[in-house]
């Protein structure tokens, strides 16, 4: 099972090619996708039209969903922040600090086309997928 982040689909549902989106293209036809919760709010909300959301929330219906958060993890997620930043590293989104978190502590490999994530994994033990 593998999370894939919404800098990922949002390349994928605007048909930007890449070594990422065919990755995940192939990832999709196996099944092997997890859907956190904050993933398909940040997607989802970022739809203009409601033909385009109707349409995408159909396709990601099939994918099994998780929930991203909980008070503790929150204090967890909290002390990967505080950590990074002590190593001199600020990310730019909370959101990505929940994903990032969720996939380290589901031992879950991610996804991504989002730098923040690089910088996690280079402090943290988030497991980061490149496509080759």
């Amino acid at each position: 099972m593998v999370v894939c982040d919404t800098s990922v689909w949002i390349d994928y549902f605007n048909g930007r090619p890449g070594a990422v989106v065919d990755l995940l293209d192939e990832l999709l036809e196996s099944e092997l996708i997890l859907m956190p919760d904050i993933i398909l709010l940040e997607l989802l909300q970022g739809f203009r039209s409601d033909r385009d959301y109707r349409t995408a929330k159909a396709l990601l219906a099939p994918l099994p969903k998780a929930a991203a958060l909980t008070p503790e993890r929150a204090a967890r997620y909290a002390l990967y922040f505080r950590k990074l930043r002590q190593k001199g590293i600020t990310i730019r989104k909370t959101n990505d600090i929940v994903i990032g978190g969720f996939c380290i502590e589901n031992r879950l490999p991610l996804l991504h086309n989002d730098r923040d994530f690089d910088l996690m994994a280079s402090v943290l033990p988030l497991h980061i997928i490149n496509p080759t």
